[in-house]
């Protein structure tokens, strides 16, 4: 697991926080704790990934 790093310049803790929340949900760290924090069916898994490919394809298919 690789470790997110976030430099603080000139003592300014809350931007330095506000890059790190940023940074963390780049990562992908809450949607994995999301997922892993209750069983789903593989059912229900493959459903789920039809829908979020139809909503890439439709956000895409604008551009």
């Amino acid at each position: 697991m690789s470790s997110s790093k976030v430099v603080v310049k000139n003592g300014d803790i809350d931007k330095a926080l506000k890059r790190f929340k940023v940074v963390v949900a780049k990562s992908g760290v809450p949607s994995e704790l999301k997922k892993r924090k209750h069983y789903e069916k593989p059912g229900v898994k493959r459903r789920e990934e039809k829908k979020k490919n139809i909503r890439n394809s439709r956000k895409h298919r604008n551009n």
